[in-house]
Parts: C-alpha cells; structure tokens; sequence
C-alpha cells in the first residue's frame, strides 16, 4: 500500500517560492515535457527563462533506455547519478513546476516519490502563474555544486503490466485511466502508432483534465466529485493508467491531495498494454 503523503506540503505558492529560494536545502526543477505533436522544446524553453536556480529535468532523457516504451522509469542508480549532478542531496526538500501549470511536474512529484524523496512540492499554477506575478526569470544553464544523493526505491508506487492485470481480474484494486474518453472508448485512434484503441477490461475512465481547474489541481470538493463521477472509490486501493505514464500521475496527486495515498502509477499505460496483443482489450 503506497504510503500517504504530507497534504500540508504537498502544493507551495509563489510567495512561499519567493520567500524561500535561497535556501540551501531546497532546489527547484522545471520538469516541463510535451507531447511531441505539441512541437515544443522544453529544454530550449527553460534556457530561455527559469525560476531562479531552478534545474532542468529531463523526463525523457533520465529514463530507461533499454526499452522502446517511453519515459519509462529510470534504475535506481541512473536516478541516485542524475540528483547528485544536478546538486540535491538527501534531506533537501524539490518543488517542482512545469510550464502548462499543472501537467508533466506530477511525473517528477511521483518519480522522486518511488525513489524515496520524502519532501517533494508542486508549485502552485507552475510556471504560468510565476511569470503571471511578474517574478524574476533567469536564462541559461545554473551551475550547481554536485550533492550526496540515495535511491531508495518503493515498489507500492509503481505496477507493472501483471500487477494491473491480477488487479482487474481479482478487483483488489481499482484501475483508473486518465485518457480521454474518446480514447478510452476506443473513438479516436490512439497518438501513438501500432497501439490497439480502446480500454483494459473493468478500467475506469477519469480523463485528467477534470481535476484541474485553472492549471491548479482542483479544491478537494471537486476531486471528490471527479472521482464520484467516473465510478471511483478514492477509499481503496488505485493503479492509475494513461497513455505514456505522465497523466496518470496527475491522478496519483489528485489523490493525494484529497488526503489519502497516492495511487499506485501503471508505468508503461497504454503504450505497453495497448501495443501487447496478450494483454485483452474492449472498445465500447
């Protein structure tokens, strides 16, 4: 069962950022990805204007390359080299942003999660809402001094394409899909080639965009209702699902921030189950 997260820390504002960006045990990551389709470069995007000190994460790079699935979860190790380099060591605290205001920083927030990060941020209204408060940006590449950093995987945070099968055909947890119902429904033809359309068998559809509002996660009213609304039992065990593993962890925070655990996140999502013909499917 993943554990359940400080709801007092889980989201900080600007003010706060702003009151607390020098400190020394916090770093800031812009953890900002698109989907390709998107023609976006987030790296160029940070260069060209970050919060101040902020690093750049790299959602695709820092991933396991033995794969074609994508973004997948990098090894421990990778993961313990790339927090060294970038200067955060064990006991600092991340705040993390990206810059739509509330879609990819969430794949970071779970990912140090799984590595045993215990105090890890998401900065309300992301990037959006610093820059729409006029707050300083700097440019360029920060130069951070390398950090001690431990890897201390947690396997309650992330299921594999067994896990989430065993859990649909035993109802020992909840699946939830966080694409949208066009997809869901198999209506409109998945973004990734070579990929069946449709659903796994007794999923649940939650497309993330009704929990956020604004790009801010909704108040804990409207997540209650979001979850109502697509059949979901916030009480019991979760695995969230969606295309590529990044939107499911939207629904991983939702939960959260509704004060209870995290959901467990189906790392490989549709780009695995969808691209298995052994793995059963329906579109209705």
């Amino acid at each position: 069962m993943p554990r359940k997260i400080d709801l007092e820390n889980l989201f900080v504002s600007t003010q706060w950022l702003a009151d607390n960006l020098s400190s020394p045990d916090i770093l800031v990551f812009d953890a900002s990805w698109h989907m390709p389709a998107a023609g976006r470069d987030p790296r160029a995007e940070y260069l060209a204007g970050q919060i101040p000190g902020a690093v750049f994460f790299d959602i695709d790079g820092v991933a396991d390359h033995s794969t074609d699935l994508p973004h997948m979860l990098p090894s421990p190790e990778v993961f313990e080299a790339e927090m060294r380099r970038l200067g955060f060591g064990d006991g600092m605290r991340a705040v993390v942003y990206d810059s739509v205001g509330l879609f990819s920083a969430p794949r970071l927030w779970w990912t140090l999660n799984v590595f045993g990060v215990d105090k890890v941020s998401i900065l309300a209204g992301g990037l959006p809402a610093w820059k729409a408060e006029g707050r300083p940006l700097e440019s360029g590449e920060p130069q951070r001094t390398p950090r001690v950093f431990t890897a201390r995987f947690d396997p309650d945070l992330v299921a594999d394409a067994a896990a989430v099968r065993a859990a649909l055909e035993s109802g020992a947890a909840q699946v939830v899909d966080a694409r949208s119902a066009e997809r869901f429904h198999g209506r409109a033809p998945e973004p990734r080639p070579g990929l069946r359309s449709g659903h796994m068998p007794g999923a649940r559809n939650l497309p993330f965009p009704a929990v956020i509002q604004d790009g801010r996660m909704k108040e804990r009213s409207g997540l209650e209702a979001a979850f109502a609304a697509a059949g979901l039992d916030p009480d019991r065990p979760v695995i969230a699902s969606c295309g590529s593993g990044m939107t499911a962890c939207i629904l991983s925070l939702a939960l959260a921030a509704s004060g209870r655990a995290p959901a467990t996140v189906y790392d490989g999502s549709w780009s695995e189950w969808g691209g298995r013909a052994d793995l059963p499917v329906v579109a209705n």
